[in-house]
């Protein structure tokens, strides 16, 4: 079992994990609206990795405590261009990296190690989805939301397929 403020706390991330993957799937329908099939598909599976992430939060939740669903928030529909859409995407990653940590220094205050243990995997996740945004941020900033930039970009995000850790469904 965790505390009912862990409990709490875990209960509010997995909402915003369902909320994060609404926020994409958002991304992708306005990225596929505008012609840019490989940006949709990018963000496509951005919504497929954070549905995994909020089933390891609702997984590890059921083993220790009780799930409580929430209503999810109405995402952003449309963004003015490209680097705009990949602009959000950083801050609100870097929103969830923010989220992770004060989950993990709850975890410690507690003497939670189950929970902190958890949050390990998150926590180094969240490394890589921000570096991976930037990387595409920095692209967009030197290409420009226009022109052969820009279909060189969406050409390369068109490649991206999701595949599921090993662990999905730990």
């Amino acid at each position: 079992m965790v505390s009912d403020k862990m409990a709490k706390a875990l209960n509010a991330q997995l909402n915003f994990e369902l909320y994060s993957a609404y926020v994409y799937l958002a991304m992708s329908a306005h990225a596929d609206n505008i012609g840019l099939k490989g940006f949709a598909n990018w963000f496509n599976a951005q919504y497929q990795e954070e549905m995994m992430h909020a089933t390891k939060f609702f997984n590890y939740i059921m083993d220790r405590s009780v799930v409580e669903l929430e209503s999810i928030e109405k995402p952003r529909k449309e963004y003015r261009d490209a680097l705009e859409m990949f602009e959000e995407t950083l801050s609100h990653e870097q929103e969830v990296t923010a989220r992770i940590n004060e989950l993990a220094s709850l975890a410690i205050d507690e003497k939670d190690h189950a929970t902190n243990t958890f949050l390990q995997w998150f926590i180094n996740e969240q490394v890589e989805e921000e570096s991976t945004v930037k990387e595409i941020l920095d692209k967009l900033k030197l290409a420009g939301s226009t022109g052969p930039g820009l279909f060189m970009i969406n050409s390369e995000l068109n490649t991206r397929t999701y595949t599921p850790p090993a662990d999905a469904q730990a």
